[in-house]
C-alpha cells in the first residue's frame, strides 16, 4: 500500500497520507507525488478543489522523515536533505500559491512538515483532537516549511512563543493564531469530505473549544518582547509564572544556536512577510544545517538515541554570537531556494 494515496473523487483531486503507524511522516517520495499531483491538477478542468487528510487518529503527519534525513547526513551525504528540503519548500509555496481551494483536515499532531502541507492551504479544518506545533528548536532545526511565515503573521508575540518553545496549540488556539480556520467536530469529516468531493464548498460553523492564547496573550506579549534569546529568557526567569515556568523548561531543552536564528530570521521577516520569503530565508539556514549546525545531534539524541541528552554546540543563550547566527543566514549564490517559474 503506498504512503499517500493520490487519485481524483468527483470534483476534487483527493490526497491522503497513509503511514497512520508512523504518525504520517512526510518522506521525500511523498512530498514529490503530492507535488506532481498539485501541478498536474492545478490546470486539470475536471478539479475545482483539492482535499487533504490521513488515515489513523493519532496524527495528520507529524513532522518529515528525519530519521532518514540523519542517516544520510551522518554518513556525509549533505546533498540528500538540500534536496529533500529544497523540493518540500517549494511544495510548501505550491500550496499556499495554489490556484484552487485546498481543504486539510488536520487531526491529533500536526507539527514540522505536516504544518508546512496542511496549514498552507486555503481552507483550513481542524477537530477536537488537534495539537499543531513547531518544535523544530528542540532538534537543533529552525521553524521552517514556511513556518516562520506563519508565525510572523501570528498575533503580537504569539509566534516567538511558538517558535521557541514549540508548545502545541489545540484547535481554539491553531485557528486564533492563524494556523488553521475552520472548527468541524471531527465525527461531521467524513460527510463533509463526501460534500467537497461533490462540488460543495460550504465549510458548516462550529465554536471552536476555548483555547488558552485569549487570557495568555497580554503576559506572552510581554515575555517575549524583542529579538534577544538572553534577554527574553532573563524575563522568563524573573516572571516566576506557571506559563514563564513551561516555556523556560522547553527553552532549556532546545539548541541555543537554533532559538538565535529563529529570532534572526522572524526579525528580518517582520510582521508581513510572503511564503517565498520566509521559506527562502529558512533554506539558508536549513542547506547548512547538518554541518554547521545542531540538527544532526538534535535527531541523534531525539530519535536515534533517545537520550535526550543532545550536546549543542553553545552551553547557554549567551554564548551564541551574532556572526555565527549571520553565518547561517548568508545568500546561498548558485545553491538558493528558487521556484518552479524561476527556474524555466
Amino acid at each position: 500500500m503506498s504512503d499517500v494515496l493520490i487519485r481524483k473523487a468527483g470534483r476534487a483531486g483527493r490526497i491522503t497520507l497513509n503511514r497512520p503507524a508512523a504518525l504520517n511522516a512526510l518522506s521525500y517520495d511523498m512530498c514529490l507525488g503530492i507535488d506532481a499531483a498539485l501541478r498536474d491538477w492545478a490546470q486539470d478542468p475536471e478539479i475545482d478543489r483539492v482535499v487533504m487528510d490521513a488515515n489513523g487518529p493519532r496524527a495528520f503527519c507529524a513532522g518529515g522523515d528525519i530519521a532518514e534525513l540523519h542517516a544520510r547526513g551522518t554518513a556525509g551525504d549533505h546533498a540528500f536533505g538540500q534536496g529533500f528540503w529544497r523540493d518540500e519548500y517549494r511544495m510548501n509555496a505550491r500550496i499556499a500559491e495554489y490556484p484552487k481551494p485546498v481543504v486539510s483536515l488536520m487531526q491529533g499532531f500536526t507539527m514540522g512538515g505536516g504544518v508546512g502541507l496542511g496549514c498552507h492551504a486555503s481552507h483550513r479544518i481542524v477537530g477536537e483532537s488537534s495539537q499543531i506545533a513547531m518544535p523544530e528548536c528542540a532538534i537543533g532545526l529552525v521553524p521552517d516549511v514556511g513556518g516562520t511565515h506563519l508565525l510572523a503573521h501570528a498575533p503580537g508575540r504569539v509566534g516567538v512563543w511558538l517558535g521557541l518553545t514549540g508548545s502545541r496549540m489545540g484547535p481554539g488556539d491553531a485557528i486564533r493564531a492563524g494556523f488553521a480556520d475552520h472548527f468541524v467536530p471531527e465525527a461531521e469529516w467524513p460527510e463533509l469530505i463526501a460534500r467537497l468531493e461533490s462540488g460543495t464548498e460550504a465549510i458548516p460553523a462550529h465554536e471552536p473549544p476555548a483555547g488558552r492564547l485569549p487570557e495568555a496573550q497580554a503576559e506572552i506579549d510581554r515575555l517575549f518582547e524583542g529579538f534577544a534569546l538572553a534577554d527574553i529568557i532573563g524575563r522568563l526567569e524573573q516572571a516566576g509564572t506557571g506559563l514563564a515556568e513551561e516555556a523556560l523548561k522547553a527553552i532549556r531543552r532546545s539548541s541555543p544556536l537554533a532559538m538565535a536564528v529563529t529570532l534572526e530570521i522572524l526579525r528580518r521577516l517582520g510582521p508581513q512577510p510572503t511564503i517565498r520569503q520566509a521559506l527562502a530565508l529558512e533554506y539558508r539556514f536549513t542547506w547548512r544545517a547538518q554541518g554547521q549546525a545542531d540538527f544532526l545531534e538534535g535527531i541523534r539524541a531525539a530519535i536515534i538515541d533517545k537520550d535526550r541528552s543532545p550536546r549543542w554546540r553553545h552551553d547557554h543563550a549567551a554564548a551564541v554570537r551574532p556572526d555565527e547566527v549571520a553565518a547561517l543566514l548568508e545568500p546561498l549564490g548558485p545553491h538558493a531556494l528558487t521556484f518552479e517559474e524561476e527556474r524555466t
